[in-house]
């Protein structure tokens, strides 16, 4: 299988080490993002944390299954996971969304979730311009996770006061835009 998707994708243009980079880089980011938010949303507590706890908690389980769906591409792309657990945390495509210093400080603590957001967003959206009309299938994959990402900056910039999104927090369902690639 990685003989053939990599040919293709070679052949419509992508510079495929590069792709295949990139990948590796946002899945790290997407499983040390699981991680920290893990820990971000233990702390998520008060009157004021619990009402961003359910918000946080949906985008912390979307993150791993951003990354269990990023697994199989870079796969099918000849490419690998890093054999080393600090190894993978240490190329993470976006810093690490760390407790703030005051973990009772819920500002600080959005701040912190919404710069990782961000950075997701921005990863995404570089890899669909690389992949665009060139790789369909990663471009499919990375713009799903983008709409997710999107969905996730939205969601805490409000809480920040930045202004209405338009988004809405969805009920019941987790990752309903890459969701068709974990099956």
């Amino acid at each position: 299988m990685p003989k053939i998707a990599r040919q293709m994708v070679e052949k419509a243009g992508v510079n495929i080490d590069q792709l295949v980079d990139l990948l590796v880089k946002n899945a790290a980011a997407e499983l040390t993002t699981f991680y920290y938010y893990t820990i971000l949303r233990v702390n998520l507590i008060g009157l004021q944390g619990e009402g961003i706890k359910e918000i946080a908690e949906t985008a912390r389980i979307e993150d791993r299954n951003h990354f269990e769906a990023l697994v199989p591409r870079i796969y099918e792309l000849g490419g690998q996971l890093p054999g080393d657990m600090k190894a993978f945390h240490d190329i993470s495509a976006c810093p690490p969304p760390k407790l703030p210093q005051d973990p009772t400080d819920i500002k600080a603590m959005l701040q912190v979730l919404v710069a990782a957001e961000r950075c997701a967003v921005g990863g995404y959206t570089h890899i669909c311009n690389l992949t665009a009309g060139k790789d369909h299938r990663t471009y499919d994959l990375s713009l799903a996770i983008l709409h997710e990402e999107v969905e996730h900056e939205s969601w805490f910039s409000e809480f920040l006061g930045e202004g209405p999104s338009g988004h809405f927090m969805r009920r019941g369902e987790t990752s309903p835009f890459v969701s068709p690639f974990l099956r």
